[in-house]
């Protein structure tokens, strides 16, 4: 990476390095371009080998198993499982609920946070030589990236997630339904959002789009520890940053319900996106982002 991903603020070379050694996998087999390190879908080739079927006329003569044909007079081609490169899109929320960072200063936001958290994925992403896309998501997709895995293009891509801004939206899914209509790659789907929309079925029915064209749907569910636990204190003001409004009271006095309904909102997410055949990861953010991460690629090499 050369100036312009240095010139990004949430570009941190160094403290990456920790991590450079680790790879972005996928569970799942998925298809590129060129050959990588990554399962293909297809078989053939000179990957690992998978099984053995008879020879068809015409073949190209070089894929026959030879000492099979001289030990039993039989022609067989070896089938191997190609290794390729993985295609992965990284689509952001946008919405204003993801500029919340708590009553104390020193907090960033979901965005922040989902701004280093990306930043970096794009980094390590390139450095296993895969392709890294990005897609912002407002009320409608924006600053659309198709993958790429040239440094220019990743630098591109840090350039772009660090001018994302968030607006007044309380939907995802006609942004997902967009970018479902420019994908034309299978590969993986990670999708990172605090998941306080209103359109909520709309957006799983949108995940589920992806799941039936073939790619592998990963979704990282940013929580803020103030919005899980409400904060001490003997009088606050609520803002409610989609549509606007505010409200002044102790927070003891809906504490309890607050949470349960919390918690149940978190839960009724995690059921949707594995009903819907995604992965699910809850990311706290009071969690150092590159622990975070180191967690969730681990995670992903099994």
């Amino acid at each position: 990476m050369t100036s312009l991903a240095q010139g990004s603020r949430f570009f941190d070379r160094r403290a990456l390095s920790a991590l450079a050694h680790m790879r972005f996998t996928t569970a799942h087999r998925v298809e590129g371009s060129y050959s990588g390190r990554h399962k293909s879908r297809q078989q053939g080739g000179a990957g690992e080998f998978v099984d053995f079927r008879e020879y068809s006329g015409g073949e190209d003569l070089r894929r026959l198993d030879w000492k099979l044909l001289a030990r039993t007079g039989k022609s067989f081609v070896r089938l191997h499982q190609e290794e390729t490169n993985l295609v992965c899109m990284l689509a952001i929320d946008a919405s204003e609920s993801m500029a919340f960072s708590g009553s104390k200063l020193r907090t960033g936001s979901k965005l922040e946070y989902a701004q280093f958290l990306t930043t970096a994925l794009s980094y390590i992403i390139s450095l296993g030589q895969d392709q890294v896309g990005l897609a912002v998501l407002k009320s409608r997709l924006e600053d659309h990236l198709s993958p790429g895995g040239t440094s220019a293009h990743v630098m591109r891509i840090m350039e772009q997630i660090e001018q994302i801004k968030t607006v007044a939206t309380t939907q995802s899914a006609p942004g997902l339904r967009e970018l479902f209509e420019r994908t034309t790659q299978r590969g993986v789907l990670l999708f990172v959002s605090d998941f306080l929309m209103e359109d909520l079925d709309e957006t799983f029915a949108a995940l589920r789009l992806f799941r039936h064209r073939g790619l592998e749907v990963l979704t990282l569910h940013l929580i803020h520890p103030e919005e899980e636990t409400l904060p001490q204190g003997s009088s606050f003001r609520f803002e409610e940053m989609e549509k606007g409004g505010s409200l002044s009271c102790t927070p003891d006095e809906f504490r309890d319900d607050y949470q349960r309904r919390f918690s149940a909102h978190q839960a009724m997410v995690r059921q949707m996106t594995l009903a819907a055949g995604c992965d699910y990861r809850r990311i706290s953010t009071s969690i150092p982002y590159l622990e975070s991460l180191g967690g969730f690629l681990m995670e992903r090499s099994g």
